[in-house]
């Protein structure tokens, strides 16, 4: 009983003691903002100078009680809640007798960068961006930039140099974080020398404008390369100079600055080795922009009907003779404030041999055309922008002002059926813009924007077509000297609009309302010389003077719920379109007044970390253009007359994709997978009359509709071990169609499967291997015609790169070109390529010897196949090529 009676002493006395320095407590309780409590929450007591004199944490409950030690000064307390997951909160002390409660806000914490040591590539993630470091992945082969990006892990790279990232395109390449050249970036991949880049950054949901980050959905993934300190505070140039056999030039000499305040690319171009110049000026997602500006401009409608390039890289085939001077500039005048110019002015000269075969296959029947062709193309064009942009946190304004003048001149001898056809083709065109977009967010947090755009275009067209093209059909069966075709369909376009957005915590709403307006005249004739040198129309169903306008009011809702798990944009958009086209000559005047409702919705869900789910929705209404409804022929072709006798085209299209992107950043691993589906419908087609010598299209009354799917995968994975990248990609695409030809109406399914696989490693310091192979198969069928048409392709190339010396290199690359066809023999081209190059020290200069082709390669044959056409090309293709070139650096 006694030990008893001491240990309740002993607690007693504790407990006595603990009331004696802890005479007071505060207590409270911690909750979400939904109210919900909070557990595990950590509580400090902070005196007057910031230390923490107690601690505890709340219970399962949210409650906690936190006792305050009876020698610490009363005054100028504090008390802070904190837990991951949620923002801080405090509360000043200023009692303890009333509780003190915190509701504590959600956070969201950016994943930590991840970096790869012990000399593996090394990957960083934060956030949105992924950064990857250059020197992981250059060898020392490369020269620029695009030479690397290519072999970077979930990055792929087209032939024609548009970039995507684990399957989607992106929007933008930035410079320094500045945009330098908008989406006409392959003058950077292909120009900034790979050793000034530190990393190439990837940045997904990307919104450009800061004043909507945070607040509008953003599907856009751009690209940013980020300058070294010491190549920031210098002039940078990769100049080349070349010569060789037979009669090759290669020149480029450029100057480069990536200041902070100022930026340029600016060089000089030209050769005849088959490099395409216009490359440069290539604008990835210059048909989306088109789209957004709700900018129907009409596209050129005469041509020499020649049978385009082969699917070959251009260096492979072309023949031509090209210079370019390109000049883009950036000042940051301020923070913030950016001025910049693009300027740029291309000639070239470039000519084509080649014969061609083509089949139409109908019931009972199949239509053959075979041509020779000896084609020139002689175009100069000139291209100025002049962009102001202001880009702060409560204020945006943007003003692009872009002129284009491109003079095109074409010759093309030709023999078609035994006929003998001489072209001359001029197409001048000239287009000018300006693009205003302001915003402003005033003192409540709303946001008003004021948006303008005016485009006028001009592109008169002429083609003269000798001796005597089918005297039966063009005059009367007399002999004649030439055809004459014109056209002209000049433009205005205007598109005004304001808009209201209101952010809130959860969601931003957005409300715009604007008008649009289309005014254009169509111009056509086709006149025939005759020997006498009189000249006179074809006759009375040749000839247009067809003047058209639309007008469009519309009004549309926009919400966006940019959260970190579920990111949502839907638009509602609903439009009042007056369309009014008339040619007194044909007594045509009609006119068509529509409402259209076309929605829009994009969903995000964040699955985890590093994957999320997409899903996307849209039906479109829109109505044809003035080159739907034309009455008068029109000799588009040699051999194509082309006319309308249906009432404007109205389409209807839907759209929904389904998409799953995966990456795991530590160990190098993307993958992606889409599936889409279109329906369009239109209420008129288009119907042929096909005969050997000429084709006779009209457009007539009869409801049409298409329907395709396609499926596509995309994966990707850097090995540690064998320091490789390894990809992958497969698609499926179906589309059923209805054509009408010879009066029949054949439908047709036209399938196409293709799969892709390569590597690019680096096995050793010395030896650097690559590798790609592309399989490809399309058919054709249809329940008209018997049988089926199929070809199957399959495209490898591999290159080896060997460094004995740090001084010396050699470079060996092969393509292998294999199509199997049912209408002929199997068609197998190899091509091989070899190059050395020696680097001086002293003065720091690169001497490289390059032969190309060198099984002189001379002729190669491209396949197309599309519905029930058949078409088999036979190119004249540059031989072997020997240039030495001498480089060094500015």
């Amino acid at each position: 009983m006694s030990r008893l009676h001491k240990s309740a002493g002993v607690f007693i006395f504790w407990m006595l003691m603990g009331m004696v320095c802890l005479g007071q407590s505060i207590k409270g309780k911690v909750t979400d903002s939904l109210g919900k409590p909070i557990s595990y929450a950590g509580i400090n007591l902070k005196n007057s100078a910031g230390l923490i004199i107690a601690y505890t944490t709340s219970d399962a409950g949210g409650l906690y009680s936190l006792g305050i030690p009876a020698n610490a000064d009363k005054n100028g307390l504090t008390l802070e809640a904190s837990c991951i997951g949620f923002k801080k909160a405090g509360l000043p002390v200023n009692g303890f007798t009333t509780p003190y409660n915190f509701k504590l806000a959600g956070a969201v914490h950016q994943l930590q960068g991840v970096t790869i040591k012990n000399n593996r590539p090394r990957l960083r993630v934060s956030g949105d961006t992924t950064s990857y470091k250059v020197s992981d992945f250059s060898s020392p082969q490369d020269r620029v930039i695009g030479d690397v990006i290519k072999k970077l892990p979930g990055i792929d790279v087209a032939k024609d140099g548009k970039i995507s990232y684990n399957g989607k395109a992106i929007s933008n390449l930035y410079i320094g974080g500045d945009n330098l050249l908008d989406d006409k970036y392959n003058i950077a991949t292909g120009t900034i020398p790979h050793g000034v880049v530190d990393q190439v950054q990837v940045m997904e949901n990307h919104q450009p404008v800061k004043m909507l980050r945070d607040k509008v959905v953003s599907e856009d993934v751009a690209l940013n390369l980020t300058i070294k300190k010491d190549a920031k505070l210098q002039l940078i140039g990769q100049e080349t100079i070349g010569a060789g056999l037979p009669k090759k030039y290669d020149e480029d000499l450029n100057a480069m600055m990536f200041k902070d305040k100022y930026k340029a690319i600016n060089y000089l171009r030209g050769n005849n080795t088959g490099y395409d110049v216009a490359g440069d000026l290539v604008s990835h997602n210059s048909a989306e922009h088109m789209q957004r500006l709700d900018n129907d401009q009409p596209g050129t409608v005469l041509s020499l009907g020649t049978a385009g390039d082969p699917d070959l890289p251009r260096n492979r085939y072309l023949f031509n003779q090209s210079g370019i001077v390109n000049l883009n500039n950036l000042v940051n005048l301020k923070k913030d404030v950016q001025l910049r110019a693009n300027i740029s002015y291309l000639r070239d000269s470039q000519h084509q041999d080649y014969s061609r075969l083509s089949e139409v296959y109908l019931p009972g029947d199949t239509i053959r055309y075979t041509e020779k062709q000896n084609n020139k193309w002689r175009p100069d064009l000139i291209h100025t922008q002049f962009t102001l942009n202001v880009n702060q946190n409560k204020y945006y304004l943007n003003d692009n002002l872009v002129t284009d003048y491109n003079h095109n001149t074409s010759y093309s001898n030709l023999v078609s059926n035994g006929v003998p056809v001489n072209q001359t083709f001029k197409d001048n065109l000239f287009n000018f813009s300006n693009e205003l977009n302001w915003m402003k967010t005033f003192h409540n947090d709303k946001i008003m924007e004021v948006y303008s755009y005016i485009n006028r275009t001009s592109e008169p067209e002429s083609r003269i077509i000798e001796p005597n093209l089918n005297p039966d059909i063009f005059n009367n069966g007399v002999s004649y000297s030439l055809l004459t075709q014109t056209v002209n369909i000049p433009t205005w376009f205007s598109n005004n609009y304001l808009a209201y957005k209101i952010p809130g915590q959860h969601i931003t709403q957005s409300y715009k309302a604007g008008f649009s307006s289309q005014s254009q005249t169509l111009n056509s004739g086709l006149l025939v010389t005759q020997q006498n040198n009189v000249v006179n129309p074809v006759g009375d169903s040749t000839r247009n003077s067809l003047n058209w306008s639309r007008n469009k009011a519309y009004a549309e809702a926009d919400f966006d719920i940019p959260g970190k798990i579920l990111k949502i944009e839907a638009s509602l958009p609903f439009s009042w379109q007056q369309t009014h086209y008339n040619d007194d000559y044909y007594q045509l005047s009609n006119s068509l007044n529509r409402l259209y409702f076309n929605p829009r919705l994009y969903v995000k869900y964040q699955s985890g970390i590093e994957n999320y789910f997409t899903l996307n929705y849209g039906l479109r209404n829109n109505i044809g253009s003035i080159q739907d409804v034309y009455r008068g022929y029109i000799l588009t072709n040699y051999r194509t007359l082309y006319a309308n006798s249906a009432d404007l085209t109205e389409r209807q299209s839907q759209n929904a994709g389904l998409g799953f992107n995966y990456r795991k950043a530590i160990t190098l691993f993307f993958f992606s997978l889409n599936v889409n589906y279109s329906h369009i419908y239109a209420n008129n087609i288009a119907a042929s009359i096909l005969t050997n010598n000429l084709q006779q299209r009209v457009v007539l009354p009869y409801d049409n509709k298409t329907d395709a799917w396609a499926v596509s995968g995309y994966i990707s994975k850097y090995n540690f071990d064998l320091q490789t990248t390894f990809s992958a990609g497969a698609s499926w695409q179906t589309a059923r169609l209805n054509q009408l030809q010879n009066g029949l109406i054949l439908p047709f399914n036209t399938v196409g499967e293709t799969l892709n696989v390569g590597a690019e490693s680096k096995l050793s310091s010395k030896v650097n291997l690559s590798y790609k192979a592309n399989y490809s198969q399309i058919t054709s069928k249809s329940t008209a015609v018997a049988g089926s048409s199929k070809f199957q392709r399959l495209i490898q190339t591999a290159a080896i790169e060997y460094n004995p010396l740090n001084t010396l290199q050699f470079n060996i690359a092969a393509d292998h070109y294999y199509t199997h066809q049912q209408q002929a023999n199997d068609l197998k081209y190899f091509f091989a390529d070899a190059t050395m190059r020696y680097k001086f020290s002293k003065p720091k200069i690169d001497v490289q010897l390059t032969a190309q082709n060198l099984f002189n390669v001379k002729n190669y044959t491209s396949l197309y196949l599309s519905a029930n056409v058949f078409t088999s090309s036979t190119y004249n293709i540059p031989g072997r090529m020997l240039l030495a070139k001498v480089m060094f650096n500015l």
